[in-house]
């Protein structure tokens, strides 16, 4: 067979190895706010531009094997995980809408918080769940559809909505014990998880309290229905037991797959004794009301998966490219002192994970580097390790192509620039890292 792996010596990277990269921002987010029209440019029709252009730039492969090349990213084990994500979360979203999971956990939700307190929150819900589940992804999997179903009851901007959930999802990305990017971070840099979270939560636990009070400023002018509707308690079991099982660290597969059955099965038992409604329909049309559901919500998760693969395959060929070594050379090059240490170490990792579009492995590609540079300035291993993983949280959360923003926007139907407009905590998280850095705090780690 012709599609082997290519022996001959990689391509040494240059700036045309990113060259990819910014054919697709320009493409998509420049276009997009020049004509102030977020839908202007499909993101797919974007992620393809730039992949055929990554494709015919490779050096030294036949056409056969660059395709391959692309394919390999393509089919990448995480890129592969993102789309069975993507697709249990698709078939659970819409089997829980169609069930009224959701629109009776809105209803709890706006029972229990006052108005003004409707956007602080479901921000603290985010940063709660989040810490406790160690990821951004299963936190925007399970509030995602609550916060769309809030945001159309209360009138609330649909993009600002996903926006806060979104944002608070990255707390715990970036601070939990059980987090990828924190065992990455401090594994790289031999330090103890328990010393890398103190500094760490002396740098972004002040972002988190100035968002939250920001929140808790705009939410004054919030008003919800004046009748709401009264919970039925039988529907929110399904957005319990993925929050319960999600809270306990469950794996964020094995926590969709519960929602879809539970969603299954109190679906059917309503449908057919007309619990709610008095109107009673046969188990095998339940069934495949259900099925039907599942599917629904699979298919509208199509476009997502496509992004995801067009996105595996680009960043792929990027890194075949030399463009991730070419940065970490350039940006290694005239580092002195430690503040500028410390800023190479930032943009190292922030643009290995603008290149890769994964958080963690952005932490991983570069950590042995960091490792080095702290070495050789003398820079303290715990904070190396918070501002790898700082930054590399920061960058994830504003990429219109990483895997939290997509499934986000996917969930709620909008464009991802929607909801990186409308962004506050990764934004002011990344400014107090930077302040951090550069006024050299905390100073016992400085």
């Amino acid at each position: 067979m012709s599609l082997i792996t290519n022996t001959t010596q990689k391509p040494k990277g240059g700036w045309w190895a990113l060259s990819p990269l910014a054919v697709f921002l320009c493409l998509y987010l420049v276009t997009s706010l020049l004509v102030n029209d977020f839908y202007k440019v499909p993101i797919t029709v974007a992620f393809l531009v730039s992949s055929c252009y990554a494709i015919a730039i490779t050096r030294g492969l036949k056409l056969e094997q660059r395709v391959y090349q692309f394919s390999v990213g393509a089919s990448n084990k995480n890129i592969m995980l993102m789309v069975w994500i993507f697709i249990l979360a698709g078939a659970f979203a819409q089997s829980a809408k169609q069930m009224g999971a959701i629109d009776a956990t809105v209803n709890l939700t706006l029972h229990i918080l006052p108005d003004n307190l409707l956007l602080a929150g479901i921000f603290i819900a985010a940063c709660f769940i989040s810490l406790s589940v160690g990821t951004s992804v299963g936190t925007i999997v399970a509030l995602t559809p609550v916060a769309v179903g809030l945001a159309e009851k209360t009138g609330i901007d649909l993009s600002y909505m996903v926006a806060i959930v979104v944002g608070g999802s990255f707390f715990g990305d970036n601070l939990s014990f059980i987090s990828d990017t924190t065992i990455a971070s401090t594994k790289t840099q031999d330090c103890v998880m328990r010393d890398k979270f103190r500094v760490n939560f002396m740098i972004v636990v002040p972002a988190a309290l100035i968002v939250l009070g920001i929140y808790i400023f705009q939410g004054l002018s919030i008003t919800a229905p004046t009748e709401v509707q009264d919970v039925e308690w039988v529907k929110v079991i399904p957005y319990l037991i993925v929050l319960g099982t999600a809270i306990a660290g469950v794996n964020v597969m094995l926590v969709l797959l519960l929602g879809i059955v539970s969603t299954g099965i109190i679906g059917i038992g309503i449908a057919t004794t007309g619990i709610f409604y008095g109107v009673n329909t046969s188990v095998s049309t339940a069934f495949f009301d259900w099925f039907g559901a599942m599917g629904t919500g699979i298919t509208g998760m199509g476009e997502l998966i496509i992004i995801t693969l067009l996105a595996g395959g680009m960043l792929e060929t990027i890194r075949y490219n030399g463009g991730i070594d070419f940065i970490i050379s350039r940006l290694t090059r005239h580092v002195t002192g430690k503040r500028r240490a410390e800023l190479s170490i930032a943009a190292l990792v922030s643009i290995a994970n603008l290149c890769t579009a994964n958080n963690t492995i952005a932490i991983i590609t570069t950590g042995p580097i960091a490792k080095d540079i702290a070495q050789r300035f003398h820079l303290d291993r715990r904070k190396t390790a918070s501002i790898l993983d700082t930054f590399s949280c920061l960058v994830q959360g504003l990429i219109p192509y990483g895997a939290q923003m997509l499934i986000a926007a996917g969930l709620a139907g909008i464009s991802p620039l929607s909801i990186i407009g409308n962004l506050y905590y990764p934004f002011c998280m990344g400014i107090c890292a930077l302040l951090a850095i550069l006024v050299r705090y905390p100073r016992r780690y400085s």
